[in-house]
């Protein structure tokens, strides 16, 4: 049957997300993402990745309009018949596919697998009363949902309360635009890509009318692609050119490229030598230079020290929701904690590469506190010969409503949607400016 195989895969992989906790970005990479996934044809792989995300963006909300309509919950261990439900209802729900065709594929499906064969006449009575009362039940069941999973919550409204927390979920059921950071003009490049200008300086289009490489401007390195919130920790410097300054998580090479542009002279650290390929055929398409090298940053000791160093470390991504809608579901306090403590030993080992007077600048992108103004103040406080070196609305005007009370910078994706045409929120980031004294 024609987009069976499509279907089938989505299943498989939302399985492997909710179950087994797998990012989604790796199952659904075109060269080494699951076998199935690469099995298919691109114009499949890209309505899986629609189903996916759509499942996932919206996983409260399908649950509870599927669980509305069973006599009783599913069994336990029925997770391939719960995967195949959700999948169906997400085509049905919020994507352009016709509700015959959905649940006929569903039918299909659970009828060829010997753990769902006997609930095939389930799935058909579950998901037809979805599509005969979802006008009025969809509205409904996102009312009386997060869609996030009751941990992340309550982490939102620990950190926020409950009105700003309820400002972010609702920004994760959106889809994120592209922006891009451009070399020069961007009034000009915003023009000519169908844009606009971002108070940040970034460039954003809602929608692509073609993929990325295709776009004018792409081939020539004039831009890439870059959340607004990303490219706010690099412009935290000032004027670095001809300063020494190193990146010591670089790739894929945003802040690398805006640090070079900016005149500095990089030099990029990676620990991985496939994305430190990726991050030099980066900057090579961007015409910029760094020093990449290749290691462990616990291990990275320079004979000179650095005017200037950037660390955007590894942490839990929950700012990036909109972007990565797995992330809720495929992490959990545990893991805040874990990364979190590895933040705090990077960030302890980065303050010994600054020369004394130099500047520490220090971002990622989590929603977190423990990732973020809790680490800082604990690092201050074992650390002495570093000071908090505030930013203020003066001194980055287009950044004042992100300076928080301490002179940090936090976002979070309610930022940016005051109602105006293509502020669409942006990622949730955390970025402090810190000196070494001397």
């Amino acid at each position: 049957m024609p987009g069976l195989a499509a279907r089938k895969a989505a299943t498989r992989l939302l399985a492997a997300v909710i179950d087994a906790k797998t990012s989604l970005d790796g199952l659904t990479d075109n060269d080494h993402g699951h076998p199935q996934f690469r099995a298919l044809d691109m114009r499949d792989r890209s309505l899986v990745r629609a189903i996916l995300t759509t499942a996932l963006r919206f996983r409260g909300t399908i649950d509870a309009l599927v669980s509305a309509r069973l006599d009783r919950p599913l069994p336990a261990n029925a997770h391939t018949l719960s995967h195949i439900l959700h999948v169906a209802a997400a085509q049905m729900l919020f994507l352009d596919v016709p509700d015959s065709a959905a649940v006929d594929l569903a039918v299909t499906q659970a009828g060829e697998d010997p753990r769902t064969k006997r609930f095939s006449g389930l799935v058909n009575a579950v998901l037809r009363e979805i599509g005969r009362r979802k006008e009025r039940a969809l509205p409904a069941a996102m009312g009386a949902t997060d869609d996030a999973p009751q941990w992340f919550v309550e982490r939102l409204k620990s950190a926020y309360g409950d009105d700003h927390a309820a400002a972010i979920l609702a920004a994760h059921r959106l889809e994120a635009p592209v922006d891009l950071t451009v070399k020069s003009d961007p009034a000009g490049w915003a023009e000519r890509l169908g844009g606009i200008v971002l108070p940040t300086g970034s460039v954003r289009i809602e929608k692509l009318d073609a993929s990325v490489p295709d776009l004018p401007g792409f081939a020539e390195g004039e831009w890439w692609v870059q959340d607004a919130a990303a490219a706010i920790p690099a412009r935290l410097f000032g004027d670095i050119s001809g300063l020494r300054v190193a990146d010591l998580c670089a790739a894929p090479g945003g802040k690398t490229a805006q640090l070079a542009q900016a005149g500095a002279r990089v030099t990029a650290l990676e620990l991985s030598p496939n994305r430190a390929k990726r991050l030099a055929a980066n900057l090579a398409r961007l015409q910029l230079e760094a020093e990449i090298v290749e290691g462990d940053l616990f291990a990275f000791r320079p004979q000179e020290l650095f005017d200037a160093v950037l660390l955007d470390a590894p942490c839990s991504s929950t700012g990036t929701v909109r972007r990565h809608p797995d992330v809720p579901w495929t992490k959990g306090p545990d893991d805040v904690a874990r990364l979190a403590d590895l933040q705090s030993r990077m960030l302890a080992h980065a303050a010994t590469l600054v020369r004394p007077g130099g500047c520490l600048v220090f971002s990622n992108c989590s929603l977190d506190p423990l990732e973020g103004e809790r680490l800082v103040d604990d690092f201050l406080a074992a650390n002495p010969e570093m000071r908090l070196d505030p930013v203020s609305a003066e001194e980055l005007p287009y950044l004042a409503p992100f300076v928080a009370s301490d002179g940090a910078i936090r976002t979070t994706p309610a930022g940016l949607v005051m109602g105006t045409p293509g502020l669409s929120g942006l990622d949730g980031f955390y970025a402090v400016r810190l000196r070494r004294l001397g």
